[in-house]
């Protein structure tokens, strides 16, 4: 989105991509509802959000059942005659099962269906994936990039660096490449006599993978482009938009129901999405959508919970653990240089506050208006002229959480234990418990002498969940919270749950009081669960990183070989100890 000139003045020609345009839709609002690939599929496959149905978690430590009798929606188009191929990429975090496709392999194609069958079929082109920018600094001085690296500006919260420009021009590069494959598709189609008879989604599965996009709940992680094909004898299902612009918002919920709705199948119940092509949807319907709704959970070994809705051009980001610093390590994203870079100039001072942000504690809420601030620098939610806006948009981001119910307020094991046999019938059953965790977790925009005999009397709770999210919301107010101290001090020692010992104690650190380092570490020696073993670890990087600096030194030997083996795990460890 950032990237094309088709949408962005900073962007780079695509003309494969501006020709599908030349005869469909560009739509302009576009969001995946998750900022990484796994989530984001499994959120198109299932046309429902990810924190429902417990496929929210990137890399799965386990795969999780469809919701009821729901399917993943390439089966009803098969089930009506379709040929389904997909080619290849599938990387969903919940159980396909069986009938959905009639090939997925790197040779699927359109091309081995019975004469004359309708077909959908995904090409996954993967060029300008993450990884593409995992190049040397021998390859960064021996490679020019065809982009003039001064013909774009740098966003504001990177440092304008030779190795972030170069950075900038090679992830163009990648992208005209990935044009290019697109175009090879689209022959084929017009060799083949068919392009007049098909409707061709281009989309990105999420938003760019410059530093801080991809894994973030910002725009560069979120906002994705999107044009679409129309043949013109199917215009008469897609006369929504003006001069071929639709500005109407869409979310990747939508996009199964969208298809279903094009072969006359009807949205099957348990979907959460709306179809915006079809019969029965006007141009009028799709320009008053103006809302979406986003998530962010673990991705890889690096823990945090976000959660943001926007509406029109304005944003509400709820951090759920603000003092998980969104710089905090993550093996995979750090091995592109820029990562490192920006890391390195952060610990010199080198930068100024909008590119410092990224390695600092958040605020627990955060407001932008897009149209001014596209790169989301400038907080608003202080700002007396916004009050009204964030109050409604925290309200419809709280109803939304409620409503789901979102699992995310359980720890990940805790879900892997109890929940994910059946993700949605477990928050049906626990919807009022997960309604009191929102609540106690919302105490944190609160003056906290407001709310402290409510915190309180949840660190009492016999239920251990409310004395996590209990903790976490000391933790939010940090020193201001000292009053609280003898109760958390106890529980770092005694509570029966092995993450509510961490969180105290990662309170008691983050409230300039006690060196967590021995509580954490026996902790994690105890554990026997992988998902349990790698929060810990995150609490320990957090507690080892550039603004705590604890020394935190582990014994592998002492780690059980149950929680060792996990390839998460081992991400952690790899950082922590060198190995």
């Amino acid at each position: 989105m950032h990237y094309l000139k088709l949408f962005h003045e900073n962007g780079i020609a695509t003309p494969n991509i501006e020709s599908l345009a030349d005869h469909g839709l560009v739509f302009t609002h576009t969001f995946s509802n998750a900022p990484v690939c796994s989530v984001a599929r499994s959120t198109i496959i299932s046309g429902s959000y990810a924190p429902r149905i417990g496929a929210q978690f990137h890399r799965k430590n386990k795969t999780v059942p469809m919701q009821d009798s729901l399917r993943m929606f390439p089966f009803y188009l098969r089930r009506a005659g379709y040929h389904t191929s997909n080619n290849n990429k599938k990387d969903y975090n919940i159980i396909e099962g069986d009938g959905v496709w009639d090939e997925s392999s790197r040779e699927a194609s359109w091309k081995s269906r019975k004469p004359d069958q309708p077909f959908f079929h995904v090409f996954n082109i993967g060029v300008s994936h993450e990884s593409s920018l995992h190049f040397s600094k021998e390859k960064m001085e021996t490679t020019p990039t065809q982009t003039n690296k001064n013909s774009f500006s740098i966003q504001p919260n990177h440092p304008d660096t030779e190795l972030f420009r170069y950075t900038n021009a090679y992830y163009r590069d990648k992208i005209k490449e990935m044009d290019q494959r697109l175009g090879e598709v689209i022959r084929e189609l017009e060799n083949d006599g068919l392009l007049e008879n098909t409707f061709i989604f281009y989309f990105g599965d999420h938003g760019g993978v410059l530093p801080g996009s991809k894994g973030y709940l910002y725009e560069t992680g979120l906002h994705v482009p999107m044009v679409v094909h129309v043949p013109e004898k199917y215009k008469n299902l897609a006369q929504i938009g003006e001069e071929g612009k639709v500005n109407g918002f869409v979310s990747f919920i939508d996009l199964g129901p969208t298809v279903l709705q094009l072969a006359g199948i009807k949205t099957p119940e348990g979907m959460d999405g709306k179809p915006f092509f079809g019969d029965n949807v006007t141009k009028e319907m799709i320009a008053s959508r103006n809302t979406t709704f986003s998530y962010a959970d673990r991705f890889d070994e690096k823990y945090d919970m976000v959660r943001a809705v926007r509406k029109g051009k304005y944003k509400y980001i709820r951090n759920f653990q603000p003092f998980n610093f969104d710089g905090l390590m993550n093996n995979y994203r750090f091995i592109q240089l820029a990562y490192q870079e920006w890391k390195e100039l952060y610990e010199k001072g080198a930068l100024n506050e909008i590119q410092a942000a990224f390695f600092k504690p958040k605020e627990a809420e955060m407001l932008f208006d897009l149209e001014s601030d596209p790169y989301e620098t400038v907080n608003l939610i202080t700002d007396p002229s916004s009050k009204k806006i964030a109050e409604d948009l925290r309200m419809e981001l709280n109803n939304w959480l409620q409503e789901m119910p979102d699992l995310s307020f359980y720890p990940e094991h805790v879900l892997i234990d109890q929940a994910f046999s059946n993700p949605t019938a477990f928050g049906k059953a626990h919807q009022k418990d997960i309604q009191r965790y929102i609540d106690i977790a919302n105490w944190s925009i609160l003056p906290f002498e407001q709310i402290e005999n409510f915190l309180q009397t949840s660190l009492k709770s016999k239920d251990p969940w409310e004395r996590y999210w209990g903790l976490i919301t000391s933790s939010n107010f940090g020193p201001e919270a000292k009053s609280l101290s003898s109760l958390i001090s106890e529980i770092s020692k005694e509570d029966e749950e092995l993450i509510n010992r961490v969180r105290a104690a990662e309170f008691l650190s983050i409230s300039n009081q006690i060196d967590p380092s021995q509580v954490m570490v026996e902790s994690l020696y105890e554990s026997k669960k992988p998902m349990e073993a790698l929060l810990i670890l995150n609490s320990i990087v957090l507690q080892s990183s550039f603004d705590y600096g604890y020394e935190i030194h582990l014994d592998k030997s002492k780690i059980s070989s149950t929680v060792i083996q996990d390839s998460e795990v081992k991400r952690r460890l790899e950082y922590l100890t060198g190995g």
